[in-house]
């Protein structure tokens, strides 16, 4: 199936296999998509710092892909993982962690000074 990328990328929605929690949501260019498929390892492309990066490489909190979904119109995927350690930045195990209103549904499983702890190791 072709995906179709909008200004080269494409939305990737990740969830947690076992619990089908829905973890992040972040953008994959074809080159992440590809490594994300041939590695088993989720890759994405970072907006901001405008290169791939591997999910883990810098916090130690890596997602092996288990399976890549397409949605009906193929410009969105949905990479299955099984998390390892959290998926947000802030410690929360989701970045889908507060209402619109800013109420923390989710507290944080690991402190977010220790999430790159390892950084540079």
């Amino acid at each position: 199936m072709e995906i179709q990328f909008e200004n080269g990328l494409v939305p990737v929605i990740v969830q947690e296999k076992r619990t089908r929690e829905v973890l992040m949501l972040a953008y994959a260019n074809a080159e992440a998509l590809d490594l994300t498929r041939t590695t088993g390892y989720a890759h994405y492309y970072s907006r901001s710092r405008r290169k791939l990066w591997k999910k883990g490489e810098e916090s130690g909190h890596f997602q092996r892909v288990c399976r890549v979904l397409v949605d009906c119109d193929a410009d969105a995927v949905l990479y299955e993982v099984k998390q390892e350690g959290v998926a947000c930045h802030t410690g929360h195990a989701s970045c889908f962690y507060r209402t619109i209103e800013g109420e923390e549904i989710a507290g944080i499983v690991v402190d977010p000074e220790k999430v790159y702890a390892n950084k540079g190791e």
